[in-house]
């Protein structure tokens, strides 16, 4: 008797395995889906906590109820949108195009922003402080310029525009200056619990912050192109713009306040510095460390375009110096927040010595190691010069004459910056001749501000009348 042979198994109609496919990516679906909000979940409580601490941060000892903190998250919204400015001219101005063509033209504009800045230089903190309502509106123009001018460069780096480079001068000039009016707005809303040097480590730590922030953001706009990294800030600048005239009433108070002149006549009819000597001295040393940053900046900006390190993309050779510069100018600020007790004279000097002897080195040991280093060694000696030139103008500059000292040495700080620029774009693209030339600027000034160091026991000018 023979078996039967097996029933094959019955196909299944079209309908059901249509059900059953749609039903494995529905389970799939839902997978993701709850993949994606657990992430989303995560995310956003990752970024709430960072937005508590850096509000708690912001508000400590009593700089909620002075206002400060607003002041500090004012710079922070600054600071965010300044990178995305960077991010998209750093795939336009620098990286595109002929090299000698950018070159002039760039060295064109940072010579025309010095003009302004020398104008501005004796003029900023009078004006500011002789015209109430003066600080908040001077912030917000500046933010709302710059806003309207990032939607002018958006379309120009679209259409290939003559309007990129005025423009671009236009966000420039306007960043300095609201650079200027924050410095001298600070001292207003100082709370009684927070010394000045610590007031200005917590407004530019937060300005660290506010860039670390925005540049992945400004980034993944700039992929998908470096118009919309400007219209990201657009954005910003116009949050900055209301930020800024909500600040409080105080910062445009000048009750108590004296503009400061360079000079002035005794009795004799002589004319004679009114700055005092131990300011002048940090001015001066602090020079050095801003003009080294400015220098880099159109250096090594152009140097990467035509001599590259063996393979590595330009864009990544300038991250690596910029990347350092961050790092140093964090470690600075965190550096000046914990250390208990901190030279002011000393640390001038320290610093500028420190760049000249790495600039030195690195144009002896030309690298990727030493790109590193001058980025870091550049971000924490112009960091730590900056605070003790604020320590030095709250101890030698009276309360009533802070705002104008503020506002004259960061002018003063950015004409260097500009000065290193203009020098760094007119050197040939050549790495050791280039460093080598920077070394002996730095020693050469090194040895100029030790020559002019205060004699101990040297006389300090009068303090202008009340």
């Amino acid at each position: 008797m023979t078996t039967p042979p097996p029933e094959p198994p019955p196909t299944p109609a079209p309908g059901s395995r249509a059900r059953s496919v749609g039903r494995g990516l529905g389970a799939g679906a839902r997978v993701t889906g709850r993949g994606v909000r657990g992430a989303a979940r995560v995310t956003g409580r990752a970024g709430s906590f960072t937005v508590r601490q850096a509000r708690r941060a912001a508000d400590a000892q009593g700089a909620d109820k002075s206002g400060l903190s607003r002041l500090i998250e004012l710079h922070a919204c600054n600071a965010a949108a300044d990178a995305a400015v960077v991010i998209s001219l750093a795939g336009t101005l620098f990286f595109a195009g002929a090299t000698s063509d950018a070159r002039g033209q760039v060295a064109l504009f940072l010579g025309l922003t010095m003009l302004p800045f020398a104008i501005v230089a004796p003029l900023i903190g009078p004006f500011l402080d002789r015209f109430s309502h003066g600080r908040r509106w001077a912030m917000g123009g500046t933010f709302a310029l710059r806003g309207f001018l990032c939607w002018v460069l958006a379309d120009a780096v679209a259409n290939d525009s003559i309007w990129l480079f005025p423009a671009t001068l236009g966000v420039l000039v306007s960043s300095k200056a609201y650079g200027v009016t924050r410095a001298a707005a600070v001292p207003r809303l100082l709370p009684d619990d927070l010394t000045l040097v610590k007031a200005n480590g917590r407004v530019s730590l937060a300005g660290v912050v506010g860039a670390g922030v925005a540049a992945p953001f400004a980034g993944l706009a700039a992929t998908v192109g470096a118009e919309w990294s400007l219209r990201f800030a657009f954005l910003v600048f116009v949050l900055g713009t209301i930020a800024a005239i909500r600040l409080p009433a105080a910062v445009d108070s000048s009750a108590g306040e004296q503009s400061m002149t360079l000079r002035r006549t005794d009795s004799e009819g002589r004319r004679g510095t009114r700055i005092p000597s131990a300011v002048s001295f940090a001015l001066r040393a602090n020079c050095g460390p801003r003009w080294l940053s400015g220098f880099l900046t159109m250096f090594m900006a152009f140097l990467f375009r035509d001599n590259p390190i063996g393979d590595y993309a330009p864009e990544l050779l300038l991250g690596i110096v910029v990347g350092g510069a961050g790092l140093g100018n964090t470690l600075g600020i965190l550096c000046a927040s914990l250390l208990k007790k901190i030279n002011p004279a000393v640390t001038v000097v320290a610093a500028l010595l420190a760049d000249a002897i790495v600039i030195a080195l690195a144009g002896v040991f030309y690298g990727i190691l030493m790109l590193a280093l001058i980025g870091l060694t550049a971000g924490l000696a112009q960091s730590l010069a900056k605070v003790s030139l604020d320590a030095t103008i709250q101890s030698g500059v009276r309360a009533q004459v802070q705002a104008s000292a503020f506002a004259r040495s960061d002018t003063t700080l950015q004409l260097a910056w500009v000065v290193g620029g203009f020098v760094g774009i007119a050197m040939p693209l050549q790495p050791r001749l280039g460093l080598g030339v920077a070394a002996v600027v730095l020693a050469a000034w090194a040895f100029f501000v030790l020559a002019s160091r205060p004699r101990s026991g040297q006389p300090e000018p009068a303090p202008a009348p009340a």
